[in-house]
């Protein structure tokens, strides 16, 4: 079992993410539609896999610039944990995710169900169940699907699509929200 935190940062970037904080203790997405501009002075990931164990609450983002170890242990952390291939994950994805997060007002780690996939796992999905899409933006590292116990698929998927930034769909029956940064649309209930 892993436990992935900011420990991979430098010294100087963890005191510069808090001296962030102490500036605007939170990213602020007073306007969901336009959190990519000036979204806030840190931005922020927090995700568990039940898959593997692995945790990982990470400042990805500070002051217009994304932390590139930061970024790579996220990336590392999305890998398709069936075959370990690791994918960088789009980065508009990372940030949906994180935006959708900070709308919902809670302090509980997304529960990571599936980021990046390989085109074998994909298909040994695809052939299990009609949910999976043939090209799916998992293999791209463009997608993510998610859970928090404290909220509804309702209400993530209303949090991702107020983002207006990428596709939200619902899946009730499997408890999860699908977020990605491809075009703007929904579907499920």
């Amino acid at each position: 079992m892993t436990d992935i935190t900011s420990t991979g940062l430098t010294r100087r970037a963890l005191l510069g993410a808090f001296a962030a904080s102490a500036v605007a203790a939170a990213p602020t997405y007073s306007q969901a539609a336009g959190f990519l501009r000036g979204g806030g002075d840190i931005r922020r990931i927090r995700m568990y896999s039940g898959r593997t164990g692995e945790r990982i609450d990470m400042i990805y983002w500070i002051d217009g610039d994304y932390i590139k170890d930061a970024v790579k242990e996220v990336n590392h952390f999305m890998r398709d944990w069936r075959t370990d291939q690791v994918k960088s994950i789009d980065l508009r994805t990372i940030d949906i995710m994180a935006a959708s997060h900070n709308l919902m007002d809670v302090s509980e780690p997304y529960m990571l169900l599936s980021g990046y996939r390989s085109p074998q796992t994909n298909a040994m999905l695809r052939s299990r169940s009609r949910g999976v899409a043939k090209n799916s933006l998992h293999m791209k590292g463009q997608a993510a699907d998610l859970r928090l116990s404290s909220r509804s698929v309702g209400q993530i998927a209303r949090a991702a699509q107020s983002c207006r930034a990428g596709g939200v769909g619902r899946y009730s029956r499997s408890n999860f929200v699908h977020m990605d940064c491809g075009d703007v649309r929904n579907w499920g209930r």
